[in-house]
């Protein structure tokens, strides 16, 4: 008598990254599991869009592209309909809160091996997160200290530039969209910077995606 055979779906899995011979590695690992269907493979958001990888999709994303990057590289993706798990060589905290605030299913740092790759894609192709425990503490300290805090009040224009410097605008762009000087816009910056103590531009796109006021570009 036959045995009846069980067919499941494959994981559809992209990959953003520009670096040539870590990206060629991950296709590899993801080629060569039997779950894993590898889809779109390029170096930006961009391209990638380009390619329509299928809403749904898991995708293994880069944080320090081309073009778009850090957690704006995150909304963008997740805008496409995909689940996001970052894995990337900059894995402090303020990229690792900025990334999951951003909507990313899953972090690791470079140093993963293949099989907790395919361990984090599994995790999140069946609807949970991922975080390397090394990283965990990071999410989970963040948590708390934002129950903790005070509301922070920003005006409707330091909260108009919040949302362009998390959609990866420069001070140019910035000052063009917004009809003001780029003087004007360092000038809005700073005033966020001091009531909110956040100084680099990921630590403002976590702050803005913690506001509800970040948006895909």
């Amino acid at each position: 008598m036959r045995r009846a055979v069980v067919s499941t779906q494959a994981i559809r899995v992209g990959v953003i990254e520009d670096h040539p011979l870590y990206r060629a590695a991950v296709a590899r690992v993801l080629e060569e599991a039997e779950d894993i269907e590898l889809g779109a493979v390029a170096d930006s958001v961009a391209r990638f869009a380009v390619c329509r990888q299928p809403a749904g999709s898991v995708v293994v994303l880069d944080l320090k592209l081309r073009g778009i990057a850090d957690a704006a590289a995150v909304m963008e993706v997740v805008g496409m309909g995909h689940k996001v798990l970052v894995v990337s060589a900059h894995a402090g905290q303020s990229e690792v809160l900025g990334a999951i605030s951003a909507g990313a299913r899953g972090y690791l740092s470079k140093d993963a091996d293949g099989e907790e790759i395919l361990r984090a894609i599994r995790e999140i192709a069946s609807g949970n997160s991922y975080v390397s425990p090394t990283l965990a503490s990071f999410v989970l300290n963040s948590t708390r200290d934002r129950n903790a805090g005070p509301k922070l009040v920003l005006s409707e224009r330091e909260r108009q530039v919040l949302s362009l410097v998390a959609a990866g605008e420069r001070d140019q762009d910035i000052a063009e969209a917004m009809s003001i000087s780029v003087r004007t816009v360092r000038s809005y910056l700073d005033r966020i910077r001091d009531k909110t103590g956040r100084r680099r531009r990921p630590e403002l796109t976590r702050l803005a995606i913690e506001e509800g006021i970040a948006h895909p570009s």
